[in-house]
């Protein structure tokens, strides 16, 4: 018994110390001035401000932007992955290939797409060479740049997601479905993605939720140029020093963001699913 309260204490006690108590010490850092009295002007000022709504458009328009990138380029990969290729060997390197830059930090992934994006750079010089511009684009500074890095960088999570759920499919409803006289595209879209929307889903949700909030990849590859949530946040922990507002700015964030999440989640639930 005494061991059973052990092996479920501490992870209780690890995640109140580690996940609660600092968003308890933010959500009441927001609702309070320097002189410690209760309030709710910090929460008045972001919501009556339109430049906080304005960078949140552009947050959570770069967020699903990626997040739709993600799932169109992740699912046939994942599929590729699973269903196409036979050779394990290969699929074993396809996949190490795919997690290996998420060995790597945020930073030294950014500056080297700085370097490919830059107007001297990989992708400027590959497009002026093939013809199909006449002068270097300017990728660095605009959202274009930023959704590149992001979706390079979030990319494994909904492929990953996806080729799991999809090797949880049985195969014996496919084959069913096929002897009843279902057309590939009619099993696919009847049996194959209803069933792995789950994996979809939570890739989905893991890409925006980490979209939004991403820092280092907005702020080095915006050039100063656009401002996200992440931004506005940071600048008020690390050198306007205002906890207080800082803390309604993140918790302003988390609740829309989980408000979002909800709804795509309600969206994406499947019919009958809550019976």
């Amino acid at each position: 018994m005494r061991t059973i309260a052990l092996l479920t204490g501490l992870p209780a006690l690890f995640f109140v110390a580690f996940f609660l108590a600092p968003m308890a010490v933010v959500a009441i850092a927001s609702l309070t001035n320097p002189a410690g009295e209760l309030t709710a002007a910090n929460y008045v000022r972001i919501l009556l401000d339109r430049y906080h709504w304005d960078v949140l458009w552009v947050t959570f328009r770069i967020g699903a932007l990626t997040t739709i990138a993600c799932v169109l380029i992740g699912y046939p990969l994942a599929w590729y992955l699973v269903r196409v290729v036979k050779w394990p060997l290969w699929r074993r390197a396809c996949v190490i290939l795919l997690i290996v830059p998420l060995f790597t930090s945020n930073i030294v992934r950014s500056f080297g797409w700085m370097v490919l994006l830059g107007r001297n750079g990989l992708i400027n010089d590959g497009l002026v060479a093939s013809g199909l511009i006449e002068r270097p684009m300017r990728f660095i500074g605009t959202e274009t740049g930023i959704l590149i890095g992001l979706v390079y960088i979030l990319l494994p999570f909904v492929v990953l997601a996806v080729g799991n759920a999809l090797a949880k499919v049985d195969p014996s409803l496919e084959q069913a479905s096929a002897d009843l006289g279902a057309t590939p595209a009619a099993t696919f879209w009847t049996i194959t993605f209803p069933l792995s929307l789950p994996g979809l889903m939570a890739g989905g949700i893991m890409v925006f939720m980490l979209a939004v909030s991403a820092y280092v990849t907005p702020a080095l590859l915006s050039g100063g140029r656009i401002t996200v949530f992440s931004m506005l946040i940071f600048q008020q922990y690390s050198s306007v020093f205002d906890f207080h507002y800082g803390g309604a700015l993140s918790i302003t964030m988390l609740v829309l963001t989980l408000i979002l999440v909800a709804l795509a989640g309600r969206i994406g639930e499947p019919k009958g699913g809550s019976r």
